[in-house]
């Protein structure tokens, strides 16, 4: 395709390319961190006033609400905001913040997922090269950003978005573009099995829950994409970091040690460390190990 060999021809134009793709999607992840978890909480009222026969009770009016109605606007004063308002990362910079119309502060964590979700594309723009690798990766990384947001703000991880990461990974096997269908059907069912084996040896020893079922499932999304191979990786690495990350908020911010930690972001953030990096890091510690 002309399109393919300019891009292979020019780089420089395709990393530029990506880069700004992963801006414009980083927005969009905005929206669907806030947004999603709300639609989720309407949708799972209205099905318990289904089953407890509230249905015929009426119910106040309520505006369209999903991933594009309404348009964005300012929680202040309702501003909407327009389309220069909303380009990634620019516009938060020329209105220093805060709303044209009220003054009310921005969080400075929309350019910062803005801006993270582009360099993340660079980075797998400039690993994969252009290649069906870079077009099945670059969606993942996307989902990642967007699970480990509504992790960490509702610790939740929305099925909506992992189980199709799932389905995805194990036919993307049928390929082989990163791992053979055997070693995906492994590792999502012994990805789920791990954790879910862990989850339930914690319960019976302490008498409480140490992860959520989403945890189980996107350590099985990683073992479809990734194969059986990656999971121990996976689950060494993200461990690590959250111990890192859990005992550095305890020391340094006073977080209450009593508060649960969203594990799902540090299993995004090890399973995407994983995907362009696992094999040299295993034969990197086989080597350290003496295995190898």
């Amino acid at each position: 395709m002309p399109l393919i060999e300019f891009l292979q021809q020019h780089n420089g134009v395709f990393l530029l390319v990506c880069t700004l793709l992963g801006l414009t999607i980083g927005s969009f992840l905005n929206v669907v961190a806030y947004r999603l978890p709300i639609i989720m909480e309407r949708e799972w009222r209205s099905q318990c006033r289904e089953i407890l026969g509230h249905e015929q009770e009426p119910e106040q009016p309520q505006e369209v609400f999903n991933l594009s109605r309404p348009r964005s606007r300012c929680p202040g004063c309702g501003h909407p905001i327009s389309a220069l308002e909303n380009i990634p990362v620019i516009s938060w910079l020329f209105l220093r913040g805060r709303c044209s119309a009220c003054g009310t502060r921005i969080s400075p964590r929309y350019p910062i997922v803005e801006a993270v979700t582009g360099l993340l594309s660079l980075a797998i723009a400039w690993h994969f090269g252009v290649s069906w690798q870079t077009a099945a990766a670059l969606p993942l990384t996307w989902a990642l950003i967007a699970l480990s947001l509504i992790d960490f703000d509702h610790k939740l991880l929305p099925d909506s978005i992992v189980l199709p990461g799932i389905w995805a990974g194990l036919l993307l096997s049928l390929s082989g573009l990163f791992t053979d269908t055997h070693s995906a059907i492994i590792g999502a069912a012994a990805g789920y099995l791990s954790l879910w084996g862990v989850f339930q040896l914690f319960r019976l020893t302490t008498g409480k829950q140490g992860m959520g079922y989403g945890d189980f499932k996107l350590l099985a999304l990683f073992g479809a994409w990734l194969g059986w191979q990656q999971l121990l990786l996976i689950v060494l690495l993200s461990s690590l970091v959250g111990a890192l990350v859990g005992i550095s908020l305890i020391l340094f911010l006073g977080r209450d040690r009593t508060i649960p930690i969203p594990f799902g972001p540090y299993l995004a953030v090890a399973g995407w460390i994983s995907l362009l990096w696992g094999d040299p890091l295993i034969r990197l510690y086989l080597s350290w190990s003496g295995l190898a």
